[in-house]
């Protein structure tokens, strides 16, 4: 049995009187990386937000390294070796590249230390060339790489990444597929948000499908592969 450092069961979650989340069961094994896929409004973020403690679930259980989470505070989930990478990305606009990544500098919740401010820039060539600029002046895709170079240094056992190359040219959407390769390589478990199933399967253990907040599929890249008609029907494709 693989270990769970995730494990959602039954979340049920609201905006208002809006039911977002109905009843979704969702989890992250030690190692693992998971695709999380569906149509715009389905419910993706609002269960990375669930998961992080962002949204609080009105009925469920979150269970984080064997704790249950359920309704704690998004630093304490931090804490516990997650790390969140937004839609919007986060990064401080009034920080340079360095100061941005050496802020977020620590050991992970085993004491590992592999990723150090060194190997970040040797994975991320293109903020090297960048180190004294602010992140306001960086570009959409350098922001979304310092953003995930940042949250490899907390050195974590869960990426989440949420819209991983939304709005990206296609030459930096290739980067940083490259680098959630180097990720899932490096033993970190990932859960990856993205438009583009087919470069998300490519790297994927397993994948889950949402629509209108329930679950319509949860497998294997080769099964979700082996039924076009599902990716047409859920995924527009």
């Amino acid at each position: 049995m693989m270990e769970q450092l995730i494990h959602a069961k039954n979340l049920q979650t609201y905006y208002g009187a809006s039911h977002i989340l109905r009843g979704i069961d969702f989890s992250v094994a030690r190692g693992e990386t998971i695709g999380l896929m569906g149509r715009n409004g389905m419910g993706k973020s609002t269960l990375l937000k669930s998961l992080m403690g962002l949204v609080k679930p009105r009925g469920g259980t979150v269970h984080v390294m064997g704790r249950d989470m359920t309704g704690r505070a998004p630093y304490e989930i931090a804490q516990l070796g997650i790390a969140y990478v937004p839609e919007g990305r986060g990064i401080f606009g009034n920080l340079s590249v360095v100061e941005n990544l050496k802020m977020a500098a620590r050991a992970g919740t085993r004491g590992q230390k592999d990723w150090t401010y060194d190997r970040v820039l040797e994975t991320f060539p293109r903020l090297k060339e960048r180190l004294g600029h602010g992140g306001q002046q960086l570009s959409g895709g350098e922001q979304q790489m310092l953003t995930i170079g940042r949250a490899l240094m907390t050195n974590p056992d869960v990426l989440i990444l949420d819209e991983a190359t939304e709005g990206l040219a296609p030459l930096i959407a290739r980067e940083i597929w490259r680098i959630c390769g180097v990720i899932r390589e490096s033993g970190i478990s990932s859960i990856i948000v993205d438009k583009n199933w087919k470069h998300v399967t490519q790297i994927t253990d397993r994948n889950v499908i949402l629509v209108k907040g329930e679950v319509v599929f949860a497998g294997t890249s080769p099964e979700l592969h082996a039924r076009p008609q599902l990716l047409e029907q859920y995924l527009g494709v």
